[in-house]
């Protein structure tokens, strides 16, 4: 993506990014290490199209990378960037706002 496709907006660029449901999952799992498309599928818990799409976005965007291996069958792994972990202090962000929200509803 070019940095003149981005919203002007920080916030507005970073929902761009892994604003939906699925890509924030697909963050918060890989953030804890490498994983394989069917152990991401089983946590996400989402349809293998809407799983391949948001990867190939992310990966796309930079924040996450693909390792294919020659084997039989192939295996596929996927493994956060540089660039991706930055957002690690994000969703631990969200996960506090979340768990606080949670605590205060009655």
């Amino acid at each position: 993506m070019k940095k003149n496709e981005l919203p002007e907006c920080p916030v507005a660029t970073l929902l761009m990014l892994i604003g939906t449901k699925w890509k924030v999952l697909i963050v918060r799992d890989l953030l804890t290490g490498t994983k394989r498309f069917g152990e991401l599928q089983r946590s996400v818990g989402c349809s293998q199209k809407v799983l391949t799409d948001n990867l190939r976005e992310l990966e796309t965007n930079g924040l996450i990378s693909r390792k294919v291996y020659a084997e039989i069958p192939p295996r596929v792994e996927y493994s956060m960037t540089k660039l991706g972990t930055t957002l690690e202090p994000v969703l631990d962000a969200m996960a506090t706002w979340g768990n606080n929200y949670k605590k205060n509803l009655k």
